[in-house]
């Protein structure tokens, strides 16, 4: 070493070698002194580190390296230091060869050489926690309009809309009807059970729809991605084909209010008599046609004024249901709004108060109806006539006509005689007795006298009554404007459906007690003159809920010809229905203008039906299969167990929606029993036409056959090739040791692998048998009965496989890349720490390490567990908290591994703590919100904390353990030099002398001939023991920072003062350096920096925790012993005082997703 100064003794040359040089700096711009500048004298030494002043200098800024002698210091400190002129690195660190990308990682240059492919957390989280569940435009386009934020609440954004959707046209027009004939018991258990259904429903929905983020779509999106594109498909054909019909609904429910409650006969185009079948029917088919035409070009026209008329029919449907049950207390003495006539104990049709009594002249047209004039009295005038001169019907001659008040209120105690049911026979008449007489007409007309319309029952009447309580999907289908799908759904939706549930069974009592039985019955309030009957109970008047439930309907109207057509085209746009693809089409204004018309096509059939009391149940079997394969989706999801089905709404549960399955299908068969197999014949007919590509059916002899043929045709339906992030689960394969007696070493793996079975993945538990295949046939039979003995012992679902090869590492290699069969091969690696790596590092080191590549170039994924037998039984229960340390982002295996862990009894009561680093330039308060965020989205509880891990100065621990680890690396390369010379070390030294004091004046003899193989490779480098191997530390500066332009190891030919040569040209004698004169590789000092610096935050923070993940380094890219053995040596350092540590690397693809 050689040093020239610049004239003023300001400013110092150190030439260090052949390609670099150090600069000496005053930095007070003061001469040095002659002491000073003797240190710099070729053959001095530096002065001992602890004479020397510390300091701190940023490890991060660019520049050369000086050596800075301060006025008060007698000995010049050494600050940084780095090469100035550097040649090419073998080792390849591309990453801080630019300045950006390696400022910021100075504290984790271990796992610089991936930052590309798996970038550190703090960079990383920002961009995985903050998505946008709608579709991004693309940046070049001119006409991009920024995507409006999602903000909208739960109120807003879904118990709202749920409640719009739910409340229907059968609340206001068929309610009173339900409960008149049903009876307050059965009509409570009607509601009850379809309100269960949709109960039911909406929660196993809500655990769906926080299975992670539902897109729009609704059901059709959850189910298709839940079971599949058979179930989905068929699911959104009938969830469609439930919505098209339901705007018929309400379209014939319009027409119905307007034609029988606002306008009357004058509105009739085929007859005055609006009650008559043939008259009423048409009236509705022509009216409803006409109206669905002009709902269609609203729709065509302007969809943004059906979601501002929305707004409009909500509150026509809230303010018609306030008045409803004002109505119900201010009437509570009942109202004089509603007299009906009565003929005996029958009901009669269109007769007033002043007209209901028995008298030719008074009311003729009422006495001409029932009376035929005698012949002899033909000539005379109406009011010259007496009763005397006409024949009267038996019935009306025998019974008198009276008055009596419709609306009686609570007060008047008519709950009781509407608690029963008086379900009769279609052309009866209605009537308040039970005798038989009373009510059936035998044959004769029924004149004004108001009959029953349809047999009733109380399965047709759930099925008619159903319709009233679907809608719970709107709040799902709003899931990407919701600021908090995850939180709104859920909530807004059961809430709206107790809302809506304890506003029917509310109203099926209030009706019950304020209303006559008989104009309970009185379907379409013929008795009153064909008003409304829940409008004459309303407050103030009755045309405020007729015309509120017209405005209401026809606003459910457009909302479902909106709806259907975008989800017919959802449908068409996932391909999975080959010829409905047209239908994916959309206009120059994003409109899917040929579904809208195929849409308004089925609608017309519906319409032509021209009976609410007729679609209703045929409506009802579309949303019953509909929430059927709901409940069934969820009930699957929670028996199979599949790693991604973690819902964070947490009060679900697989029996509750078996439940619901059970109920949706007898709901199903107790309303229509032919409905119910027409709905199930179109699901099943579109479910095979989507599977009609599948695999041929074949048919063996016996079970066994049979299950193959399951077997092939379960693995053919299998992607061949990566699975869905979704669909991803741990298939492991386990690398297993075996003793000398071919019995399993470590069977902790399996039971590791038996913990991790929550994923519901395969296992293979694999060994290599070393020597040749052709003579090894009884061992390897030997090592696969005794893997197996093992696999069933810890319950792993699995198999075993045995390699016989004379190389392990090639063994395992070709297990790792044959293992497997079709979509069923391995994606994960489990290999154990060998602990021995230092007495026998040939074969420890040399292995594990070729694994780990060869895992990396499989892309698989690897779980390296450290004091494996340490691990938990599985038979344990471990209390804690299980640490995870998320260093990098390698596709969310760290997330995944220890959520599947806690599935499993052993670790279910621990706790999930989650760490990650932050530089000095991250914003940690971001970060740990940004990863509260992603955690909220994964649906996984942990807690979170966010380390700082400044800038700090290389220790003299940390540069004293670097040049250890390279001086063992050395002396292994000589010793490797030769077998003979090996031996002939063995045999003249024992092992009890020291080598290091054989080491002289900095020069030693050759290795190959001082020392001992297992004292040094043994004991050189055991990190227990460091302190005690009497190593001078002169040379170990206190504290060393780094410039960024460093670029890691140099070539082994050459190099400065500070790289070690790791290379010996061939019949050359190497002289081997003492301590003393080694300066340790940048790279490696780096490395180990941040192994000691992250395992000093990770045993300060994690040193009770029962477990610890944490990313697993890269292994060197350059392929060498000497880069193993450092390899190795870092993690170690990285893992000291941890008892149970599973190291993590993941296979360079995500396998954890926010999205449901």
């Amino acid at each position: 070493m050689s040093a020239e100064g610049s004239p003023d003794g300001s400013r110092f040359k150190v030439e260090t070698g052949d390609t670099g040089s150090l600069y000496v700096e005053n930095s007070v711009n003061k001469p040095v002194s002659k002491e000073e500048e003797s240190l710099l004298e070729p053959g001095n030494n530096l002065p001992q580190p602890d004479s020397l002043p510390l300091s701190e200098v940023d490890m991060s800024s660019p520049g050369n390296s000086v050596i800075t002698a301060t006025p008060d210091s007698t000995h010049i400190p050494i600050v940084k230091y780095t090469e100035l002129d550097t040649v090419d690195q073998p080792d390849g660190d591309q990453l801080l060869k630019t300045p950006d990308s390696a400022v910021g990682h100075s504290n984790l240059f271990l796992y610089h050489d991936e930052f590309k492919e798996r970038p550190a957390i703090a960079g990383a989280i920002s961009s995985i926690a903050n998505y946008s569940s709608t579709i991004q435009q693309t940046p070049g386009d001119p006409d991009a309009k920024p995507v409006e934020k999602a903000n909208l609440g739960t109120l807003m954004g879904v118990y709202l809309p749920c409640i719009q959707n739910i409340f229907g046209v059968i609340l206001f027009i068929r309610m009173t009807w339900i409960v008149g004939t049903c009876g307050v018991v059965e009509g409570f258990l009607v509601v009850f059970c379809c309100c269960c259904v949709t109960m039911l429903t909406a929660i196993s929905m809500s655990a769906i729809a926080t299975n992670g983020v539902v897109p729009a779509g609704g059901s059709y999106f959850m189910i298709s991605r839940a079971l599949g594109p058979e179930f989905g498909g068929a699911v959104g054909i009938l969830f469609y084909i439930g919505t098209t019909f339901a705007g018929a609904m309400y379209i014939i429910g319009a027409v119905e209010i307007s034609l029988t409650y606002l306008f009357g006969p004058p509105m009739s185009l085929f007859g005055p008599d609006i009650n008559d079948d043939f008259v009423k029917f048409n009236n509705y088919r022509v009216y409803g046609t006409m109206l669905l035409i002009v709902m269609g070009l609203i729709v065509f026209l302007g969809v943004k004024f059906v979601n501002k008329f929305a707004g409009v029919a909500l509150f026509c449907v809230i303010g018609s249901i306030i008045s409803i049950f004002v109505g119900v207390f201010v009437n509570f003495g009942g109202n004089t709004k509603a007299p009906i006539c009565m003929l005996g104990s029958r009901l009669l049709s269109q007769v007033t108060e002043e007209y209901c009594i028995k008298d030719p002249v008074e009311s003729p047209d009422i006495w001409n109806m029932y009376c035929e004039r005698l012949s002899n009295f033909t000539d005379l005038h109406m009011n010259d006539t007496t009763p005397e001169m006409y024949k009267c019907d038996e019935y009306f001659q025998d019974n008198e006509l009276n008055i009596t008040q419709g609306i009686v209120g609570m007060k008047s105690g008519v709950i009781k005689k509407n608690l029963w049911n008086k379900y009769y026979d279609a052309g009866t008449a209605i009537s308040n007795s039970t005798v038989e007489s009373e009510y059936n007409l035998g044959g004769k007309p029924p004149k004004n006298q108001i009959t029953v319309d349809i047999f009733a029952s109380f399965t047709i009447i759930v099925g008619i009554f159903f319709p009233s309580v679907t809608g719970i999907m709107a709040g799902s289908n709003r899931s990407g404007d919701l600021a908090d799908p995850q939180a709104s759904i859920p909530v807004g939706t059961i809430c709206a459906i107790l809302t809506t549930s304890i506003t029917y069974l509310a109203s099926v009592i209030l009706f019950a007690a304020t209303v006559d039985p008989l104009l309970l019955r009185d379907k379409f309030g013929q008795s009153i003159g064909g008003s409304l009957v829940i409008g004459n109970v309303a407050w103030p008047h009755p045309k405020v809920i007729e015309i509120g439930s017209l405005l209401s309907t026809i606003g459910a109207g457009l909302q479902s010809l909106t709806g259907a057509p975008r989800l017919l085209q959802s449908i068409a746009k996932d391909g999975i229905i080959p010829f409905l693809e047209p239908m994916g089409v959309v206009s120059s204004r994003n409109e899917p203008v040929r579904a809208l018309a195929l849409t308004i096509g089925i609608c017309q059939i519906a319409v032509l039906i021209g009976n609410v009391d007729a679609i209703a149940p045929l409506l009802s079997m579309f949303f019953l299969m509909c929430y059927g394969f709901v409940n069934l989706a969820c009930a699957l999801q929670t028996l199979l167990r599949t790693p991604n089905w973690r819902p964070r709404f947490k009060y679900y549960h697989w029996s509750l929606s078996l439940l619901g399955v059970v109920m949706c299908l007898g709901v199903m068969f107790m309303s229509s029993w032919y409905f119910a197999l027409l709905a199930m014949f179109i699901a099943g007919l579109v479910y095979k036409y989507i599977e009609y590509r599948g695999a041929e059916k074949e048919w063996g002899d016996g079970i066994r056959g049979l299950a193959l043929s399951a077997a092939r045709f379960s693995l053919l339906r299998l992607e061949d090739g990566p699975p869905h992030t979704k669909n991803w689960r741990p298939q492991i394969l386990i690398l297993s040791k075996l003793d000398d007696k071919l019995n399993v070493k470590h069977k902790r793996l399996f039971t590791l692998a038996s913990q991790l079975k929550a994923g519901k993945g395969l296992t293979i538990g694999c060994t290599v048998v070393q020597g040749e295949f052709g003579k090894m046939y009884g061992e390897s039979q030997a090592a696969r009965l005794s893997l197996k003995q093992v696999i069933e012992s810890e319950q792993v679902k699995g198999f075993p496989e045995v390699v016989v090869n004379q190389s392990i590492s090639q063994g395992i290699c070709h297990m790792i890349q044959t293992s497997g069969l079709g979509g069923m091969k391995p994606n994960t690696v489990i290999v154990g720490w060998p602990n021995s790596w230092r007495k026998k590092e040939e074969d420890g080191t040399q292995v594990f390490v070729n694994t780990i590549r060869d895992a990396a170039s499989g892309k698989m994924a690897l779980l390296v567990p450290k004091g494996i037998q340490r691990f938990p039984d599985t038979g344990d229960s471990v209390k804690g908290n299980i640490d995870i340390w998320w260093i990098v982002h390698d596709g969310g295996l760290l997330m995944l591994l220890p959520f599947l862990l806690k599935q499993h009894r052993t670790w279910r009561k621990c706790r999930l703590r989650i760490f990650t680093v932050a530089q000095v330039e991250d914003n940690s308060i971001q970060m740990k919100k940004d990863l509260k965020t992603f955690l909220y989205q994964l649906r996984i509880d942990a807690d979170v904390e966010v380390v700082e891990m400044h800038d700090s100065d290389v220790s003299a621990y940390t540069y004293e353990r670097t040049l250890i680890m390279e001086q063992r690396n050395e002396m292994l390369h000589e010793m490797r030099v030769s077998k003979k010379s090996r031996s002939k070390m063995g045999r003249r030294y024992s092992l009890n002398e020291n080598p290091l004091n054989q080491v002289k004046d900095g020069v030693a003899t050759t290795l190959v001939e001082e020392f001992s193989q297992s004292a040094t490779v043994d004991s050189l480098l055991d990190s227990s023991r460091h302190q005690d191997l009497g190593i001078p530390t002169q040379k170990s500066p206190s504290k060393v920072k780094f410039s960024e332009e460093l670029n890691g190891d140099v070539d082994g030919e050459g190099g400065s003062s500070n790289v070690v040569e790791n290379h010996v040209k061939p019949n050359v004698k190497r002289e081997h350096k003492s301590m003393d004169s080694i300066t340790p590789e940048n790279a490696n000092v780096r490395r180990m920096h941040t192994a000691v610096k992250l395992n000093e935050a990770i045993v300060a923070k994690s040193h009770d925790a029962k477990l610890v993940i944490l990313n697993l380094p890269g292994p060197p890219k350059v392929v060498g012993k000497d880069k193993d053995c450092s390899y190795m040596e870092f993690l170690e350092v990285l893992t000291e005082g941890l008892e149970r540590v599973l190291m993590v690397r993941g296979g360079g693809r995500e396998v954890i997703t926010i999205y449901s």
